[in-house]
């Protein structure tokens, strides 16, 4: 997945056109963007909408577990098993069972919103194979952490690239950009991503779903070098199992021949969503 966008779960007019935008993945919210007063048909609103309608990967996004409205949240979702669940405020293995033992069909995005959460990031992201993904609440942590900018939440995120890929979850999505209007800071923030093993991003309005896209797309030239290289091993006729030269001297090993394979799997997918 590329892109997912959430929706606020107050907002039953925002749902068509949320799916109508072309995520990869809706996220129904029910904890931040819902007032205290509204959390009740936020939740009746999104339920509905999802058992009659939604037919691609969607989420919602339940409050926290030690909320007053969880329980509730829990209940309602079990009547669409359909929906993943988005689990706000994780921070341990402990907390993804104590969900999974309420909603034992549920498939589960762990989000990491605090140091004890990133501290315990594997943990989490192996706490269950219903666990689906794991994502950071960027705001929250840097909050927690005494940080500004993308800069010093450059070893969160790349701690959890590192717990997403040691668990076998592959690449995480990264967080939401809060500025709907600055496309070119959500562009170079995105490709920074990029380059830390993030592998697509959560949005908060459609508009900045292109440039998501756009963003996290390889370069024409990372994908000619990635082709180039598979040509040749096809062409030595070797299988994954040691470090072939190619004939123009470069030394290729299977990590190579893998990731070369991730880029143009990767390529082949976003042709298809255009």
């Amino acid at each position: 997945m590329l892109t997912a966008l959430y929706v606020p779960a107050n907002r039953p007019d925002r749902f068509a056109k949320a799916v109508a935008a072309g995520p990869d993945l809706v996220v129904f919210d029910l904890e931040d963007a819902v007032p205290v007063a509204d959390k009740a048909d936020a939740r009746g609103w999104a339920v509905a909408w999802v058992a009659a309608n939604a037919r691609g990967p969607v989420e919602i996004r339940v409050n926290a577990l030690d909320s007053p409205w969880i329980e509730d949240d829990l209940a309602a979702i079990r009547a669409v098993p359909q929906a993943r669940l988005r689990v706000p405020k994780v921070e341990s293995a402990a907390d993804v069972h104590a969900v999974l033992d309420k909603v034992p069909s549920a498939r589960i995005t762990a989000l990491i919103e605090s140091p004890l959460g990133l501290e315990r990031a594997f943990e989490i992201a192996t706490a269950d194979p219903r666990l689906v993904a794991v994502a950071l609440g960027e705001a929250d942590l840097s909050s927690a952490l005494g940080v500004d900018g993308p800069e010093g939440l450059a070893w969160a995120r790349g701690r959890l690239v590192s717990a997403s890929r040691a668990a076998g979850l592959g690449a995480p999505m990264m967080s939401v950009y809060p500025n709907v209007n600055d496309l070119d800071g959500l562009r170079k923030t995105s490709q920074e991503g990029r380059a830390l093993g993030f592998v697509g991003r959560t949005a908060i309005h459609p508009r900045q779903l292109p440039t998501i896209v756009e963003a996290f797309t390889p370069a024409p030239a990372q994908v000619a070098a990635a082709q180039e290289l598979l040509d040749a091993v096809d062409k030595a006729d070797v299988a994954n199992g040691g470090v072939l030269v190619l004939p123009d001297g470069r030394m290729v090993d299977p990590a190579m021949i893998g990731r070369a394979r991730e880029v143009t799997a990767l390529v082949r997918e976003i042709e298809l969503r255009s």
